[in-house]
Order: C-alpha cells, then sequence, then structure tokens
C-alpha cells in the first residue's frame, strides 16, 4: 500500500508574505487549512496565521497590524465581521449592505479595501449540494457580521422570502430596512424564528460552538422536508444539525461556505498574478 505523503511544511523567511485571520475565539477557525496549503500549491512565499483578538483590543490589533510592511490581508471571523468595517478606507456594495467585512486587503497606494465573501460562499455551498435558493421560503436565524451577509446574498440569488429573526432588535432595525429598498416586498424580521413556511432553515448564529449551547431555533416547528443549515464549521455535526437529522430534516454542514470562498479569495487577494498565472473572476454567486 503507498503512504501519501504530508503536505509540504512551509519555510517561512524573511521575503514571506503575511496574512492574518482575526477573531475571539480564533481556535476553531479553518481558514489556515485551506489557505495555506493553495499557497503552497501556487508556489507563494506566503502564510495565513491565526491572532486571537479580544474585541475591546481590535482596534490596536488591526491598526497595529496594518503596519506591518510585509502583512497583505486579513481574514476576519466572529465577533469582529462588523467593528472591521471602520479600518477599511474602502468597501465593496456587499459590505455596504451587510454591514459587515470577512477580508480586508493591502492595495499598492497603501490603502485598505473591505469584502465581504460568506454569503458567495454560503450560496455557491448550497447550489453545488443541488439546493437551488431562488423561489424558496427560507428562515435565517442570526442579524450578526456572517447572517447579515448570508441574508444580502440569498436575496441577490432571488428567494422568494426571507424571515430573519433575532433577539437584538437593534441589529434587526438597522438591517431589514437597508435590505428592503433594494428587495421589497422580499424580507420580513423579527425576535423569534418563524419557521412553518421554511424550505430551508439557515443558522448564522454563534449558538452550536460550545456543547452547553441551546439549539438556535426549534426543528419540530419545520415542516416535512425543509433543509437545515449551519454555518459553523467547527464542530463539523452540531447539536442542531443532528437534531435535525433525526428528524428526517436533509442537513448542510459549514464547511461549504469557507471552502467555496477560495476562488474569490484568490481573486481578491490577486493570488494567481502573484503567481504569475492569468487570471479570471470566480462566477458570481447570484
Amino acid at each position: 500500500m503507498t503512504v501519501p505523503s504530508p503536505p509540504p511544511v512551509p519555510v517561512i523567511g524573511g521575503s514571506t508574505r503575511l496574512y492574518a485571520v482575526l477573531g475571539c475565539p480564533v481556535s476553531q477557525v479553518r481558514a489556515p487549512a485551506l489557505l495555506n496549503p493553495l499557497f503552497a500549491e501556487l508556489a507563494l512565499d506566503a502564510v495565513l496565521f491565526p491572532v486571537l483578538a479580544e474585541p475591546g483590543d481590535l482596534g490596536e490589533i488591526v491598526r497595529g497590524l496594518q503596519r506591518v510592511g510585509n502583512l497583505d490581508g486579513l481574514l476576519v471571523t466572529v465577533p469582529h465581521k462588523r467593528d472591521v468595517c471602520r479600518y477599511a478606507d474602502s468597501v465593496s456594495e456587499a459590505v455596504t449592505l451587510s454591514g459587515s467585512a470577512n477580508a480586508l486587503r493591502r492595495e499598492p497606494d497603501g490603502r485598505w479595501s473591505a469584502d465581504n465573501f460568506d454569503g458567495a460562499g454560503f450560496v455557491r455551498g448550497l447550489r453545488a449540494r443541488g439546493f437551488e435558493p431562488a423561489g424558496r421560503q427560507v428562515t435565517l436565524v442570526g442579524a450578526g457580521g456572517a447572517g447579515s451577509a448570508v441574508a444580502v446574498s440569498l436575496l441577490a440569488a432571488g428567494v422568494a422570502h426571507l424571515r430573519l429573526c433575532d433577539p437584538d432588535e437593534a441589529a434587526l432595525a438597522a438591517l431589514v430596512p437597508r435590505l428592503t429598498a433594494h428587495w421589497p416586498g422580499r424580507i420580513s424580521g423579527s425576535a423569534t424564528p418563524r419557521l412553518a413556511e421554511a424550505d430551508l432553515a439557515v443558522n448564522a448564529t454563534p449558538l452550536g460552538l460550545s456543547p452547553e449551547d441551546p439549539l438556535p431555533f426549534d426543528v419540530a416547528a419545520l415542516p416535512p422536508g425543509a433543509m437545515v443549515a449551519d454555518i459553523i464549521m467547527r464542530p463539523e455535526e452540531t447539536a442542531l444539525l443532528r437534531a435535525a437529522a433525526e428528524r428526517g430534516h436533509t442537513v448542510h454542514h459549514g464547511s461549504p461556505m469557507l471552502a467555496h470562498q477560495l476562488d474569490f479569495y484568490r481573486e481578491f487577494f490577486g493570488l494567481d498574478r502573484a503567481a504569475g498565472r492569468p487570471t479570471a473572476a470566480p462566477a458570481p454567486a447570484q
């Protein structure tokens, strides 16, 4: 039996370009396990490393990293996707609509641009699974940084109606009118999940990161045949997905959302160009 060779170990030297992923917690992040092999595949002298950033320290950490001359980009996870926007000099339409960002890059002139690929990656993952969001009834629980990005991409993908649920009334009051202006009559907000008509129910909250967490919504309230998706990546099999599977629902894990962002990262950070390869923008998610 042939034993597969281990992946190459990146050699970090004085010419290595740096990328950081910021979060709190950060032990669950999977981006380094995907991006670092991509750097190796492209023969790029670059490394992505995790940074544990407490919310109160975010500004000092981001501004400090932005002053590091060989740091080319930042990825951002919970709970910083909203707050990090203030450290960008320019933002994409996805950031403007969602109010959150998950990637920042240094421009040649030293300015920083922000974008958000969470929603695009989520929609691509659904379609790769064979679930077409267009025309569907969707309940999305969580109006935070990731949830707002997923909401934008689901609406852009043509869902018939999006029921956005979050007990944070201020978050709903900020997000729902902004999205209604772009997609009138297709989004509604509520403090508690409305599940009775859902073709797809999505958890976009942190509930499930810890085994002690309650379920973000009651799967018993879903109609037969509804799909249940969770954007949490670790643990892969959350309590919500187990409960949904036990009731016969199709489940969709969190990892495809990140895996389907790789092409967007390649384009955003110009990795193929840096590697001397021809570049091609990824197909739009919607």
